[in-house]
């Protein structure tokens, strides 16, 4: 039984070329035991293979994170898959705002210690005691209370590019971070402010307001189903839209437009703009922010150097990655110190 994926990016792009039905792109997560993520591994590599579904889903024993897309044509075939596993059935997916057929290229399914890194002791709370959940009216309602705080626990890059209105957003770099930000920033506000919490799709929150509720903080909030959701719910129901700019997606998309406010910059020259790019050197693929004109004058390179390494072929310059420890530079996502203006702003 063939349990993972053996052809190229290049081979799986041309069979996605070949689909005649579009692709949903959608996520969704659940926290629940797992006596056998192993088991649990196989039997839902081996049937989400079956159904064409491409993405990632990472499994532990506390529960399932999956960012994947489906094929319109497999959809129902697909929900009654998902219906089919107890903990499963009739979760909440979170349909994307945007699609893109090429989102994702291979299906990867993998046990992690846990779905989301979060460095806490899950021993020690109920990770199923979670915060209140808000709709979008009610989240919109709290965030224009003067007693409350909205905290959004994405990373900095995320926030970068959109937020709410209001937000307090960390400059962080881990989920693991925002967990520290605030319980030492805010803990002054444990019982007299609301503390409302967003993110991309729920699962941080979800996590985070159990852990909040477990250190004292007596009105804690979470939007329910994260950013994602809550578009779906202002454009079903008109309700009013008090995100700004995009909403970062861990995919090929990049990022999806929530509203027409551009709140970022150039990391290269400071010019309006919101677009991730990854760097075109094969050695270094460093996420940042670029914009049309830098893009055309570096050839999509973060800096000169890459801007030459480019001219390598493809197997020269993946040579040059070998044996570095690039994972962190990539990871800081927009703090290389070769990104002049982006280091230059920060000082000021």
């Amino acid at each position: 039984m063939q349990l993972f994926n053996k052809l190229s990016s290049k081979e799986n792009e041309e069979l996605i070329d070949a689909e005649k039905s579009k692709r949903i792109i959608l996520s969704f997560y659940k926290y629940a035991k797992i006596g056998n993520p192993e088991l649990f591994r196989d039997h839902l590599y081996f049937n989400l293979n079956n159904l064409k579904v491409l993405g990632r889903i990472y499994i532990a024993s506390e529960g399932i994170n999956a960012q994947i897309s489906v094929l319109e044509n497999n959809f129902s075939l697909f929900k009654s898959f998902l219906n089919s596993i107890s903990f499963l059935k009739n979760n909440r997916l979170n349909i994307a705002v945007e699609h893109y057929n090429k989102s994702f290229l291979k299906l990867k399914v993998k046990i992690r210690k846990k779905i989301v890194s979060d460095g806490l002791n899950d021993k020690k709370f109920e990770v199923t005691n979670a915060g209140e959940r808000l709709g979008a009216e009610d989240f919109n309602n709290l965030l224009l209370d003067s007693d409350s705080l909205c905290i959004d626990m994405r990373n900095h890059y995320e926030s970068e590019v959109g937020h709410f209105t209001r937000a307090i957003t960390p400059d962080v770099d881990t989920f693991r971070d925002s967990l520290s930000f605030v319980e030492k920033k805010l803990s002054k506000f444990k019982k007299n402010k609301k503390i409302i919490m967003y993110c991309t799709g729920g699962i941080r929150c979800e996590k985070a307001s159990a852990y909040f509720k477990y250190k004292g903080f007596k009105n804690v909030f979470q939007l329910e189903g994260g950013i994602i959701e809550y578009y779906n719910q202002v454009k079903e129901k008109g309700i009013e839209n008090m995100f700004l700019g995009k909403n970062f997606v861990f995919d090929e998309r990049r990022a999806e437009r929530i509203s027409a406010d551009i709140i970022s910059i150039c990391h290269q020259c400071g010019k309006s703009c919101d677009k991730h790019v990854n760097c075109a050197n094969e050695a270094c693929h460093l996420l940042f922010i670029q914009c049309d004109s830098c893009n055309h004058n570096m050839n999509n390179c973060c800096s000169d150097n890459c801007k030459e390494i480019i001219n390598f072929s493809i197997e020269d310059q993946k040579k040059l990655r070998r044996g570095k420890h690039n994972s962190n530079k990539i990871f800081k996502k927009g703090r290389s110190k070769i990104l002049k203006f982006k280091q230059n702003l920060s000082k000021t």
